[in-house]
């Protein structure tokens, strides 16, 4: 770690009262902690590479009936961590960041956190002795796959990964992202989450607005033929559907995956958790005011597929009058929320613009 690093934490020590100076001094020390334990991994790679040279031992073969591809994944690595994190990397932060959709501090606690989590990350030896694929590599691959929507053996050529390693490597990924961040990212707004949605809501014309709702369809390329009548949306094409509510700054509190794509806003819906908290008239606790009128729970923007009911908001057809055309123009940009959430996500990982191929 480099002297400015330790400048940062002398400097930041001298302060800290201050929530956000030690919420900052936080980060970058799990960011050290990331990148201590990336750099241990690649000087144990580079050693083990130094000793085969000396060495020079042939161990047997791959199992019997299968072909043999001696992929150099030690001197993958290397290359891998010297293009991106060593401390001198040859591609600078912006291009890091536009290949891996975030920041590298970000990425190597991300790294950091499933390697904690999943033993399968960790840098092993195989049963022949050799080192295998370092977290580097399983991670990288499979933000490449997300942020390009490539297929798992189009990161063979670069990372040095087989096909099936790279699946897997997706499966246990997002399995592990799910089960470390789940309770941060994945939960119900808290009542401080609450009270700043309404200041948002509040703040654009629509107080008690907690977000937007709306589904969007994601193509299934490699649909069954036997499912591909039931997954078929208006145009024809096998979809899977996501039902989500996002609120201005593109949170998603709400999302229902998986419904088949013959089915509309409705029945998807129907099918979600969140309509049955909905149609009983339950919704995060909410006090706003409206013309005098005290309310108590707050409602989602929708389009006009949607039921009319006290916590869904639609626009007004035809509106006539000044009045009715600046609500249901105001409606509509709002609502937009949601959409543009589906937008940025499907800009940042390509892999859900894309039609899915497994």
């Amino acid at each position: 770690m480099n002297s400015n690093f330790s400048n940062y934490f002398d400097a930041s020590s001298s302060s800290s009262g201050d929530d956000g100076n030690q919420e900052m001094i936080d980060n970058l020390d799990q960011a050290e902690k990331a990148i201590h334990l990336a750099i241990e991994n690649n000087n144990t790679i580079i050693q083990y590479l130094l000793d085969q040279q000396s060495n020079q031992v042939i161990h047997g073969g791959s199992v019997p009936g299968r072909s043999f591809i001696h992929r150099d994944r030690e001197s993958a690595h290397c290359r891998l961590f010297n293009d991106y994190f060593s401390e001198n990397p040859n591609y600078n932060d912006a291009m890091f960041r536009g290949r891996y959709r975030m920041s590298r501090s970000l990425f190597l606690r991300i790294v950091n956190a499933v390697e904690d989590h999943d033993n399968y990350f960790k840098l092993r030896r195989d049963t022949t002795g050799r080192f295998g694929l370092s977290s580097l590599q399983k991670v990288t691959a499979v933000f490449r796959m997300l942020a390009y929507g490539l297929s798992a053996d189009a990161t063979d050529e670069y990372i040095k990964i087989g096909e099936s390693t790279a699946i897997e490597s997706m499966k246990r990924f997002c399995r592990a992202i799910v089960e470390i961040f789940s309770e941060e990212y994945l939960r119900s707004p808290t009542h401080a989450d609450v009270s700043r949605l309404l200041h948002i809501g509040e703040r654009r014309g629509f107080p008690g607005m907690l977000g937007s709702l709306d589904c969007m369809h994601w193509k299934w390329k490699n649909c069954p033929t036997a499912w591909a009548g039931q997954y078929a949306d208006r145009s024809g094409s096998p979809t899977i559907i996501l039902e989500a509510v996002a609120d201005y700054d593109l949170w998603i509190w709400h999302a229902y995956f998986g419904m088949p794509g013959s089915n509309n806003d409705i029945n998807v819906l129907e099918s979600s958790l969140l309509f049955s908290n909905l149609a009983q008239g339950i919704a995060p606790p909410a006090h706003f005011i409206i013309q005098e009128n005290n309310y108590s729970m707050g409602y989602y923007l929708a389009d006009g597929i949607y039921p009319k009911w006290s916590t869904i908001v639609q626009t007004i057809h035809e509106p006539i009058g000044p009045k009715k055309q600046y609500f249901a123009t105001q409606q509509e940009a709002c609502r937009k929320d949601v959409e543009r959430a589906f937008g940025v996500l499907q800009s940042r990982f390509a892999i859900v613009k894309r039609p899915v191929w497994f």
